[in-house]
């Protein structure tokens, strides 16, 4: 249940952050979102079970072995005096803002360096990534947007992948961090400050009080956590509450009666 979480939380955050970083038209701010939902996903690469690590077959799965084992030899060599006694495989190396930032400038690079193609993989990744958490209708918004994209465009339209490679490098470290921030309200918590020693531990795990933390998949998030974010999902889309104050206005406000000449 916690995939599907992340993903909304990651499209919402990605609508919320894209304009402020330079996401300036509508198709601009959807391919962020998009981008950012996917992988918002991407830190759970760290389980054999998760979506990440099972969305491109063997590459994925050898990508999550290495990332685990990368992990574990990282908690062994770096792990403080009160940390506790633990693999250091999920929600360890992936699951940390350095992670994330690391992670964002790696693909702000590569689409920096690869042009128009390989922004259009990155967006491309994280739209298979939403798809798998959220279903089919990630495909349609898509699709749509595409549509748009090369409308408005006219016959160039790779030129404007080009000048957003570096914002979905912020988009990719948006998703990772928005995954972290999720998992610091679970039961479990999040290291995600490492490594910042906290209390003798290297790998904090960051949490709220016990009464205040979220069992994944349980009625709370079923219930409270995922229909708020559904209904901010679509308040947030550029233009879509100025359009349902339109329409609220034209049905339920009587229109002004016609001065009388």
């Amino acid at each position: 249940m916690m995939g599907r979480t992340h993903a909304l939380t990651g499209w919402c955050a990605g609508l919320a952050v894209g304009p402020l970083v330079g996401a300036e038209s509508i198709e601009q701010t959807m391919l962020f979102a998009v981008t950012t939902a996917g992988f918002a996903l991407l830190p759970d690469l760290d389980h054999p079970h998760a979506r990440a690590s099972k969305l491109l077959g063997p590459f994925s799965r050898v990508l999550s072995w290495l990332l685990r084992h990368a992990s574990a030899a990282l908690y062994q060599v770096t792990k403080g005096p009160r940390d506790e006694k633990r693999t250091g495989t999920h929600r360890h190396l992936s699951h940390t803002v350095l992670f994330a930032v690391g992670l964002g400038a790696l693909a702000s690079a590569g689409t920096s360096a690869g042009g128009p193609y390989a922004v259009a993989a990155v967006a491309v990744l994280g739209l298979l990534l939403a798809e798998d958490a959220l279903g089919d209708w990630m495909l349609l918004v898509s699709g749509a947007g595409v549509v748009w994209w090369l409308y408005q465009a006219g016959p160039n339209p790779t030129a404007e992948l080009s000048e957003l490679a570096g914002l979905l490098g912020i988009a990719v470290a948006v998703g990772c961090f928005t995954h972290c921030l999720g998992d610091s309200i679970t039961e479990s918590g999040c290291p995600f400050l490492f490594p910042i020693p906290i209390a003798g531990e290297t790998w904090y795990e960051l949490r709220p009080p016990k009464p205040l933390r979220l069992r994944t998949g349980k009625r709370v998030e079923k219930l409270v956590i995922f229909p708020a974010f559904a209904i901010l999902a679509v308040v947030l889309i550029p233009g879509a509450w100025q359009l349902g104050v339109d329409i609220t206005e034209r049905i339920f406000v009587p229109p002004a009666e016609a001065v009388q000449p």
